[in-house]
């Protein structure tokens, strides 16, 4: 094992912050070829696995159209599309809001939490209600009980840890999501095998819908100006999945899997990293993409400072 890399936060002339990364990137043809850091042990990756999830309720027969399928495996800014979509789903099965587990929450972007005004948190504009509204749909058509979907005991959750042992690698653990879904503890080697699992699906496999609807519908997968939704815009064939604390995972043009966890959780420190194993893979990076993953620190508004990569 290396050392993690490092991301150097400056301030004029300061060194304002560091935060230690580790990283792993399986290359396409399932070699190792970089890794950072204790990846090997057990690490939350949280929405990082929303992929995985989402196969699990594909392969249980849910009937999620390619829309629906991206933004169940996303984590969408609850803008009005977004929120369009998770709805959707519901009325066209027949279920109800209410039966949502995930908090009410506001929206994430920016934009769309000031057009939310003076209206109370909603479990529709909470960031994972495409992906509860979507395990409520295979509970439905599987006629397991919706009450309880998210205990890690019931049997919808049993298959989303077998799928993820069988794409990944071993659970070494459970506890609750940010969400209320189960959070599954991997390690980092897991979550990039995940990724060059999806990366080979054959046509027509249900790994592959979930890549595809992904790629094809990024905005519904994060939303705008989001880290994911700008990656899968700019770089054709990439496939991008943040999760809290700190946790990337994502496929690269040519098939090769990252996947990072920021040691103290700050998600500043994600991009930089992206960028950086990016250039030493020779790829040509959109200014769009860019100032998403790498925005200057400010200070009285102008640029004072920026992240810099240790490796």
């Amino acid at each position: 094992m290396t050392e993690p890399w490092v991301v150097e936060v400056t301030r004029g002339p300061f060194v304002e912050s560091e935060h230690r990364v580790a990283l792993v990137l399986i290359e396409p043809d399932e070699r190792v070829g970089l890794c950072a850091g204790p990846v090997q042990e057990p690490v939350l990756a949280r929405s990082a696995l929303k992929p995985a999830q989402a196969l699990a309720l594909v392969e249980l027969g849910a009937d999620l159209d390619d829309r629906e399928l991206a933004l169940a495996a996303g984590s969408h800014s609850g803008e009005p599309g977004h929120l369009a979509v998770a709805a959707g789903l519901l009325d066209r099965h027949g279920l109800d809001a209410g039966a949502l587990a995930c908090p009410p929450a506001r929206p994430l972007g920016p934009d769309a939490d000031r057009a939310w005004g003076e209206r109370p948190p909603d479990r529709l504009a909470m960031n994972c209600s495409g992906k509860h509204a979507a395990m409520l749909v295979a509970c439905a058509a599987r006629a397991w009980p919706l009450e309880g979907y998210t205990d890690p005991e019931h049997p919808l959750q049993l298959h989303v840890r077998v799928t993820l042992e069988r794409v990944g690698g071993p659970v070494h653990g459970v506890t609750v999501d940010g969400c209320g879904a189960p959070a599954f503890a991997t390690d980092l080697e897991a979550v990039a095998r995940l990724g060059r699992h999806l990366a080979d699906a054959a046509p027509g496999s249900p790994e592959h819908r979930v890549a595809a609807a992904m790629r094809a519908h990024p905005w519904l997968v994060a939303g705008t100006d989001r880290l994911d939704t700008v990656l899968m815009s700019s770089l054709v064939g990439t496939l991008s999945k943040v999760g809290a604390e700190g946790v990337l995972l994502a496929v690269l043009p040519d098939g090769a899997s990252l996947a990072l966890k920021v040691a103290d959780g700050a998600a500043r420190a994600v991009g930089p990293v992206l960028l950086a194993v990016l250039e030493q893979r020779g790829v040509a990076v959109a200014e769009a993409l860019r100032q998403v993953a790498d925005p200057p620190v400010r200070g009285g508004g102008h640029p004072i400072g920026a992240h810099g990569v240790r490796t």
